[in-house]
């Protein structure tokens, strides 16, 4: 099954339709697919870059990537595909490349916002620990998390995960119904991302612009970092529960996202393996 990952506001419901809260639970409802969600795309749309349309037979069950794995130009690691954030949006490219310590993933954006993801298969109780590293190129002069029009990145990771709904809010579940008669598929109950900012000191915990249920939790920024590989690591449950105050449930899906369709800014970034392990 092909998948569309829209993280845009959903158009408004359809006249004569009617649901709990009315103007209100509409207006939830496309604030809330600002959060990422993965939905069936159409064909015209569901579209995968030539380097990942063919998928190395390797770690086809692993969680992470394993780029440093991989041939520059060749294809991605089995299971990522490049999906666009919303209907029209042009995609971020996604390549493998060398760098000085090997091969690497490189996204370039040019007004554009695409993510690679994969399917959830972390098993969090285990392998909360995540490490990665990641160098950008130059920071987006105008990107701000906590405001809408300017909600871009230069490097994100991101993760998806289920839970309870019914614990939610009476709006939020009406916008979540909403969303899957719009869209066919329901959107995720949290989403996390660890993002580099211009705007946020690390460490910061910024509410997507349209959303409660998506939090960007802040582990880079500022100049100092430009050009430069970081390795970072985090506790994924840990960060989950300061985020969201509750245990976080299954993965369903994760990646990364470089992003400029609000500024219209163009930026490159570089990615390194993904692993996740124990508790350190």
């Amino acid at each position: 099954m092909t998948f569309h990952l829209a993280s845009k506001p959903f158009p408004a419901a359809a006249a004569g339709q009617a649901l709990p809260g009315a103007h209100g639970a509409r207006m939830r409802a496309g604030l809330l697919a600002c959060g990422l969600l993965l939905v069936p795309a159409a064909p015209a749309l569901a579209q995968v870059s030539a380097a990942s349309a063919t998928s190395a037979p390797a770690a086809a069950t692993a969680a992470g990537a394993a780029f440093s794995a991989g041939t520059p130009g060749g294809p991605l690691p089995a299971g990522w595909k490049n999906l666009p954030v919303a209907h029209g949006k042009a995609l971020t490219r996604y390549s493998l490349v060398t760098d000085d310590s090997g091969t690497v993933l490189q996204a370039d954006a040019a007004a554009s916002a695409s993510a690679l993801m994969h399917k959830g298969n972390v098993d969090l109780a285990e392998t909360p620990q995540l490490t990665w590293r990641w160098k950008i190129d130059r920071p987006i002069d105008d990107a701000d998390n906590s405001v809408a029009s300017k909600e871009d990145a230069p490097a994100r990771l991101v993760f998806m995960f289920e839970g309870d709904k019914s614990k939610l809010s009476l709006g939020d579940r009406a916008a979540i119904q909403l969303a899957k008669t719009l869209a066919g598929e329901e959107l995720p109950y949290a989403t996390l991302m660890y993002v580099w900012s211009n705007t946020a000191p690390v460490g910061s915990v910024i509410d997507n612009p349209h959303t409660s249920r998506v939090k960007m939790i802040v582990v880079s920024g500022s100049a100092d970092g430009t050009g430069k590989w970081l390795a970072l690591s985090r506790n994924v449950a840990q960060d989950f529960e300061q985020a969201f105050h509750e245990k976080p449930g299954k993965v369903s899906a994760y990646g990364l996202l470089t992003d400029t369709d609000n500024t219209r800014a163009s930026a490159r970034a570089w990615y390194g393996d993904i692993r996740f392990g124990p508790t350190k």
